[in-house]
């Protein structure tokens, strides 16, 4: 099968348009087409239904697209491990974690990553769904849990665990509660419990409402959550990873939490002597280490 109409078909299949393929592979549109249509004829079957809004992928399409795309995400982990083999630390390294953690905890710190590796080129993606590591839809993953794909080196970072938090400002003028059943003279600002997050911080929750809690405001993130307490809408429930970098509010009735949390670093084993992943790894078990004695030091571990 000829490697370059398979490149120029995935690019195709990718883009759903002949148009949008030829700009990415710098070919005309007519190129394009020709290539494909002696693919269709080589394999003796169509691969797409074409149609005034683009291009659709036949049965044999969607089984010749599954394939190339493999094909792409191991040329892409080879690219990777053939850039890692040099001794600098560059190119792009794809992050993957929890909306709460990557925009509380992570992105605020990344300014000391990238003055240490200034042509590293980072994408932080931030998204509740697991990644496929091992399918190389990311290159190393900050998890709220185990994971539990094989083919996967994994580090535990540290535990975290729900607690209670609102504004200074907020308690000084509504009142601290002293006892859980007071929660009921204050808003709770929480996720909904029937949105995506780890099961420990749905519980706690889920156990906090059940005190007669009048007024309720959810949000579909941590970091929605924060912004709203920080605010002064209300008594919020948030990981305690978020006390040290926000002075200007403190917790709420300890030592009421959730149970602990494992947050876990991983990162496919094909990638074990990647020099981008080992100075992303060191980096946060170097900023691990400094928040958990900024915790000490406060008194609040």
């Amino acid at each position: 099968m000829d490697w370059d109409k398979l490149r120029i078909f995935h690019a195709v299949a990718d883009a759903g348009s002949l148009t949008h393929a030829g700009d990415t592979l710098n070919l005309s549109q007519s190129a394009v087409s020709r290539q494909i249509r002696g693919l269709e004829e080589s394999l003796n079957a169509t691969l797409f239904h074409r149609h005034a809004r683009g291009l659709i992928l036949t049965e044999q399409g969607e089984l010749l697209f599954d394939a190339t795309r493999s094909m792409a995400q191991r040329l892409d982990a080879a690219e990777a491990r053939i850039r890692d083999s040099k001794e600098e630390v560059f190119g792009e390294l794809r992050v993957t974690t929890t909306t709460g953690f990557g925009s509380l905890w992570l992105a605020p710190r990344l300014n000391k990553l990238y003055e240490k590796f200034p042509d590293l080129r980072i994408d932080l993606m931030l998204e509740e769904r697991v990644l496929d590591l091992p399918m190389r839809e990311a290159d190393v993953a900050i998890r709220l849990k185990e994971p539990s794909q094989a083919d996967l080196i994994r580090k535990r970072l540290m535990g975290v665990n729900m607690r209670l938090y609102a504004s200074k400002d907020y308690l000084d003028a509504r009142g601290r509660p002293e006892k859980i059943e007071d929660l009921s003279h204050h808003r709770l600002i929480c996720q909904n419990v029937n949105s995506t997050q780890v099961s420990a911080g749905s519980t706690y929750t889920q156990e906090l409402l059940t005190y007669n809690i009048p007024s309720l405001l959810t949000v579909n993130n941590y970091f929605g959550v924060l912004q709203a307490t920080l605010n002064g809408l209300g008594i919020g429930v948030l990981p305690d990873y978020i006390l040290a970098d926000f002075p200007d509010i403190e917790r709420v009735l300890p030592p009421s939490e959730s149970r602990e949390i494992p947050v876990f670093l991983a990162y496919p084993e094909e990638l074990r002597h990647s020099k981008r992943i080992a100075a992303f790894r060191d980096f946060v078990t170097e900023e691990i280490f400094e928040h958990r004695k900024n915790l000490h030091e406060s008194g609040d571990t």
